[in-house]
C-alpha cells in the first residue's frame, strides 16, 4: 500500500503551484482510501460514527469506469434544522489514483474554514484550497479513526 509520507512535499517548496496540487491530490487520494479502503466497489450512502466525533455521511453521487464522485459530509442538528458542514463533493480518479475536491459549500459555519475558502477566487486558488481542507480533514477523520466498509 502507498503511504502518504512517501509523497515528495513539493506544494511546501512551489504552493499554490501546479505540480503541488498535483501531489495534494495525489495526497487526497491516499488519505481517502485510509477511510474508504473499497472505494472501487461500494455504492450508496454510507456512515462512520466514532466515539468523540460527529457521524460522518459519505453517499456514492456517481459512479464510472475510472471515477467515483462522492459527497463527504458532517450532517449536524441546529435548531434550524439539519446543517451539513463541511459539505464536499469529491471525485476519485481510480486509473491516476488522485482524489479532487471538486466543490465545498461556501456557506461554511467554520470562521476559518470561510475565510480560508474566499480568500483567492483564481481557478488554481481555488483548487488549491479546496484541496487543502479536503487533505486536512481527511487526516483528522483518520486520527479520529472513521473507517467506512461495505455494508
Amino acid at each position: 500500500m502507498l503511504l502518504d509520507s512517501h509523497l515528495v512535499p513539493q506544494a511546501i517548496v512551489k504552493p499554490r503551484s501546479f505540480i503541488g496540487l498535483m501531489t495534494l491530490y495525489e495526497s487526497n487520494y491516499l488519505r481517502l482510501l485510509r477511510l474508504i479502503p473499497e472505494i472501487d466497489r461500494l455504492d450508496g450512502c454510507f456512515r462512520s460514527c466514532v466515539a468523540g466525533d460527529c457521524d460522518l455521511h459519505i453517499e456514492i453521487l456517481e459512479r464510472c469506469r475510472y471515477t467515483v464522485t462522492l459527497s463527504l459530509t458532517y450532517h449536524l442538528e441546529t435548531d434550524d434544522g439539519l446543517l451539513l458542514d463541511p459539505d464536499m463533493t469529491i471525485r476519485v480518479y481510480l486509473d491516476g489514483q488522485v482524489a479532487e475536491a471538486m466543490s465545498i459549500d461556501q456557506n461554511q459555519r467554520h470562521a476559518a474554514l470561510r475565510q480560508f475558502i474566499g480568500a483567492h477566487r483564481r481557478e488554481l486558488d481555488q483548487r488549491w484550497q479546496r484541496n487543502i481542507v479536503l487533505n486536512k480533514w481527511l487526516e483528522y477523520l483518520s486520527d479520529q479513526g472513521h473507517l467506512v466498509l461495505e455494508r
